[in-house]
């Protein structure tokens, strides 16, 4: 009997320990974070995981450390939240700072349960989503501290295109902590409470004298739409935390899988006729590319990445009949659809995760060619448009590109053509693939010409039609090769689907090596 009392004895303190972990500091606490507009750390789990899913990783755990008062505040999880649940039924890991808890600050029990969940990601081939909301390093814990930051960096490299890593910025994240984030596949943002900067506001005002809040250091929509640290910016947790949602579930679990096919209503023989009045022939007017992949993909899948950022290129996930794609495209709404600095690297960042996660790629070409200026060249647009170009040479996924209208001279080539490795290049009818624009080949070609004549600006205009008709008709590129098929608007989702079915099977494989060297 006494040893049933005891085993009652233990479950009763069991029951209460488990109690006191789930609640966590102290209702003040809670009633803080809340106030501030922020969820805690279990409210933010519970709603990015299925429900009942969740399982804890060492909630139990408690510093060692002492001094500065430390011995004398030991709370249960250390600050940081960590185990696995399942998002649409998928294994998904995770770690969320509790900022009730030391503000969140990373100390070495705190970084070694964060350490230890990134290795179980990694061994089970699962993703990996971070709930940012620290103040940085635990300074009472010293050096300690910083080397627990060393430990993700190397864990966040190790598993990078092996497993997606998504992290989501809930709330501070200073100082070393920010190249966590950095190093990961995907930054969600959410705009007042969530700030990334290296130095403060602070440390900027010494030693700059520049005055700015943290907002408009590091707040979500300079990040959205300055910097290009932030993929996505959601005014809410909870429209955040969905957004998550939605895009784990158009990921692999890892690199050796495919991503999940969904059951579509959708038809693969649908006709997109809309397109036809969509896209001007008249190269100068501009459209809106969201629209033609928004009417392209299977309704009610589609997800914008970077949508605010270089807005020159679009890339985004989609499905085809069904299947996960990735759509990578010029938009001529925004500097008529010319590649920079900026769109080449947001190219180059999305071509290299599909290819990472076996997501096949579809390009669409409306492009006019590199943005020229003299700040283009001085910002390196040679090494910045070479990083868009070895991304797709360097990727084996099954491609597919379409030409909707312009596809002038480097741009072109860039921008995943037959001679850097699609697997098939269509075009409209509507397509002009050159080395340059008719006008401009004119001026080079027949300017001496030009000049001689008694009316220059017929002599020009005659000579604009004479180019178009010889080298830019919409058939000169098929005829060499260079296009698979020029093909009916309305049928390009029809032509599409069939396409990647048969690259299902693809399997292409690079040389031996340990990595490449990309342009940086």
């Amino acid at each position: 009997m006494n040893h049933l009392a005891d085993t009652k004895d233990r479950l009763a303190e069991l029951r209460e320990v488990k109690r006191l972990v789930s609640a966590g500091p102290d209702p003040a606490a809670t009633e803080r974070q809340h106030a501030r507009g922020k969820l805690t750390a279990r409210e933010r789990i519970d709603l990015l995981m299925d429900k009942d899913s969740f399982s804890e990783v060492e909630p139990l755990r408690r510093h060692r450390a002492t001094g500065f008062g430390l011995e004398d505040r030991r709370p249960y999880t250390d600050g940081v939240i960590t185990g696995w649940g399942t998002v649409y039924g998928r294994t998904v890991f995770v770690y969320a700072h509790d900022f009730r808890i030391f503000g969140g600050a990373l100390g070495e029990a705190h970084a070694q349960k964060i350490h230890k969940i990134m290795d179980m990601a990694i061994a089970a081939g699962a993703p990996l989503v971070s709930l940012n909301d620290g103040a940085g390093a635990r300074i009472q814990e010293g050096v300690v501290a910083l080397a627990g930051y060393g430990g993700i960096f190397q864990r966040n490299t190790r598993a990078s295109g092996v497993i997606p890593q998504i992290s989501v910025m809930l709330g501070p994240c200073a100082g070393g902590a920010a190249y966590s984030p950095a190093l990961t596949d995907f930054v969600f943002m959410v705009r007042d409470t969530a700030q990334m900067f290296i130095t403060g506001p602070d440390v900027v005002a010494a030693v700059t004298g520049e005055r700015v809040s943290q907002n408009a250091l590091g707040g979500a929509d300079v990040h959205g739409e300055v910097s290009g640290v932030a993929h996505f910016v959601h005014d809410d947790e909870r429209a955040c935390l969905e957004d998550v949602r939605f895009l784990l579930s158009m990921l692999p679990l890892n690199n050796r899988e495919t991503a999940p096919a969904e059951a579509t209503d959708d038809p693969a023989d649908r006709r997109c006729d809309r397109l036809v009045d969509l896209v001007p022939t008249d190269g100068s007017r501009p459209y809106d590319m969201r629209d033609v992949i928004e009417e392209l993909s299977d309704a009610g899948h589609l997800l914008e990445v970077h949508e605010r950022w270089a807005t020159n290129v679009v890339v985004a996930l989609g499905r085809l009949d069904g299947q996960v794609v990735g759509f990578v495209a010029n938009q001529p709404q925004a500097l008529a659809g010319v590649l920079d600095i900026r769109a080449s690297e947001k190219a180059a960042r999305f071509v290299q995760f599909c290819d990472a996660f076996n997501i096949p790629l579809v390009t669409l070409l409306d492009v006019p060619g590199f943005l020229p200026g003299v700040d283009q060249e001085h910002g390196g647009i040679i090494r910045h448009g070479a990083k868009l170009l070895y991304a797709y040479c360097n990727a084996t996924v099954p491609r597919i590109s379409l030409v909707l209208r312009k596809a002038y001279g480097g741009a072109y080539i860039v921008m995943d053509s037959r001679s850097v490795g699609a697997d098939l290049s269509y075009a409209w009818p509507s397509n002009e693939i050159a080395v340059m624009g008719a006008e401009g080949a004119a001026n080079v070609i027949f300017r001496r010409q030009i000049a001689a004549a008694e009316d220059p600006q017929a002599t020009y205009a005659q000579l604009v039609r004479e180019y178009k008709e010889e080298l830019m008709h919409p058939y000169y590129a098929a005829e060499r090769g260079l296009i698979d098929d020029v093909i009916d608007p309305a049928e390009t989702r029809i032509v599409l689907i069939r396409a990647l079915r048969m690259l299902t099977t693809k399997h292409a494989e690079l040389p031996a090596r340990k990595h490449g060297n990309p342009p940086q």
